[in-house]
């Protein structure tokens, strides 16, 4: 006869059995994406690291024991150049602008939104249209639209009498970086809406109700129970927006090319200025790096409020 614990010793067996089955299961589903990550993100990374503290030029770039080791000399080089000075102020500049305009024109439409009206799916639908557009294709938009020539912004303007001459939104120094800041700020609205109208979705109206029993008005029943309770969706919006927005370079490649005067120059565009324009590939690898340590700081900020948000 199989006594007691045979059986137990057995039964603890097949569960260590499937549970190796199901560890075996999971990791050939993980593989495929780890293999990606190191491959197309892990490598260009480290290779990026590794040569910003090379001189690399388009002499030696094919040859790996040909380029010598300069320490930190190419971040000293670029952070001595005054344009990285200019592309750094720009890079904050642009994002801070675009944050706060999509941010606020997508929180006002998703409170609009969230009332229950006949057209509110359509019209939502409808504006969600410009996130869907590739940006090379909004950017080319947004040139002709701003154009001193045949740019209907300029012709609008004129009929309604605020400008008696065409302005060169694009060429001015003075204007140039609102160009890019507006078509930006078109792409991000929806993708604001979208996420805070979910936040909004999740939100009882019995609190609502109970608030407004009480006596409360619009106002305090948007400040005490709105504002708290879509605080963690706005905080995902703000920080996913900033990391979105920051490295911007299709954009102002397309719309500017970081001109003039680099008035549009930005962290990408200065890097990729520096190693395919004048191949100093390893000072544009350098300023590349910069504009991935402050994402990745960024980054790290926003899994800390995660974190602390789930913890609470």
């Amino acid at each position: 006869m199989v006594s007691q614990s045979d059986n137990l010793i057995q039964v603890k067996k097949k569960r260590l059995s499937q549970q190796y089955r199901d560890n075996i299961t999971g990791y050939l589903f993980v593989i495929p994406a780890l293999v990606y990550m190191l491959l197309l993100i892990g490598y260009p990374i480290i290779y990026n690291i590794i040569i910003s503290f090379q001189d690399v030029s388009a002499f030696n770039l094919a040859q790996g024991s040909a380029r010598p080791f300069i320490g930190l000399q190419n971040y000293k080089t670029i952070f001595a150049n005054e344009t990285m000075k200019i592309a750094l102020w720009n890079t904050f500049y642009y994002t801070i602008c675009c944050i706060v305009v999509q941010f606020t024109v997508g929180f006002l439409l998703a409170l609009f939104f969230n009332q229950q009206f006949a057209l509110a799916q359509s019209l939502r639908g409808f504006i969600v249209v410009s996130w869907i557009i590739p940006v090379t294709a909004t950017a080319l938009l947004f040139k002709y639209m701003l154009s001193p020539d045949v740019g209907v912004i300029n012709i609008i303007l004129q009929k309604l009498g605020i400008i008696k001459q065409p302005i060169g939104w694009l060429i001015n120094e003075k204007t140039a970086i609102y160009g890019p800041i507006i078509a930006n700020s078109w792409i991000g609205i929806p993708f604001n809406m979208i996420l805070l109208s979910t936040g909004l979705a999740g939100i009882p109206n019995e609190l609502y109700e109970s608030a407004s029993i009480d006596g409360a008005s619009s106002f305090q029943r948007f400040w005490n129970i709105t504002v708290p309770l879509l605080r963690p969706a706005m905080m995902s919006v703000l920080i996913l927006g900033f990391m979105y927005t920051f490295k911007v370079f299709d954009l102002i490649f397309v719309m500017t090319g970081g001109g003039p005067v680099n008035a549009t120059e930005v962290l990408a565009t200065f890097s990729y200025r520096l190693s395919f324009r004048n191949y100093y590939f390893g000072q544009g690898a350098a300023v590349a790096n910069v504009l991935f340590v402050i994402l990745f700081c960024v980054a790290l900020f926003y899994l800390g409020l995660i974190n602390r948000e789930e913890s609470m």
